[in-house]
């Protein structure tokens, strides 16, 4: 029930405000499990992208968001428990792999994951390669993936900054993929390092051209604190 008021009231708050422009939202399953792969250019990318979907979904966060002491993480940890943040902590393997067990879970029951395949947000504005956890999700799901690409929140909320800007926001929803589908050496099973791999390239290029980025080819690698 909280998810549904506050989902409610955030929407109506964010389209009033902003206004974001939202195309092929007809492309995700009205029911079923499916994975949202989306580029990642700010913060607001986790707040939007539930907004706007028309369904529930899950997505992964970093665990510091449920970690801060006093009222602020108080808040923060029942803002994001509440719309469906899965906590990870980075440079950590293991729960990376616990994360993606869950993330599994979630689209095993029938649910929308999104997830950022770059791993982490962009700060130069580039799209940068797909991790290979993309195509685990999907090749042991065999849920669909559905690319989608936001435009203008790197500039609603730079980093660092701590009040939002009004600028124009869009977001595309592309076709769903089929990863049982690609063409790969081997069976399209989630063991298949090399079918992981085109997976990911696959998704990565749709949003590519979803975003209109500049591709820069090598993984954001970024420093733990940022």
């Amino acid at each position: 029930m909280f998810y549904v008021v506050l989902k409610a009231l955030t929407t109506r708050l964010t389209l009033l405000i902003w206004r974001p422009k939202i195309e092929g939202r007809e492309n995700i399953p009205s029911h079923g499990p499916v994975i949202l792969a989306s580029n990642h250019l700010s913060f607001v990318d986790s707040l939007l992208i539930p907004m706007i979907t028309p369904r529930r979904v899950a997505f992964i966060a970093k665990a510091e968001y449920f970690e801060t002491k006093g009222v602020k993480g108080a808040m923060m940890k029942g803002f994001f428990t509440a719309i469906g943040a899965i906590p990870v902590r980075r440079g950590d393997h293991r729960a990376a792999k616990d994360s993606l067990d869950q993330s599994l879970a979630v689209i095993n029951s029938g649910g929308a994951f999104v997830i950022y395949p770059e791993g982490t947000r962009s700060l130069d504005g580039r799209l940068y390669r797909a991790k290979v956890g993309v195509g685990w999700l999907a090749l042991k799901s065999g849920a669909p993936i559905v690319p989608l690409a936001v435009q203008g929140t790197r500039e609603v909320l730079p980093v660092g900054a701590k009040i939002p800007k009004i600028v124009p926001v869009t977001v595309r929803f592309g076709e769903p993929i089929d990863a049982t589908k690609l063409d790969f050496p081997g069976e399209p099973v989630a063991e298949n390092s090399r079918a992981r791999r085109v997976v990911a390239d696959a998704v990565i290029e749709q949003i590519q051209k979803l975003s209109g980025q500049e591709y820069a080819g090598v993984y954001n690698e970024r420093p733990a604190e940022l």
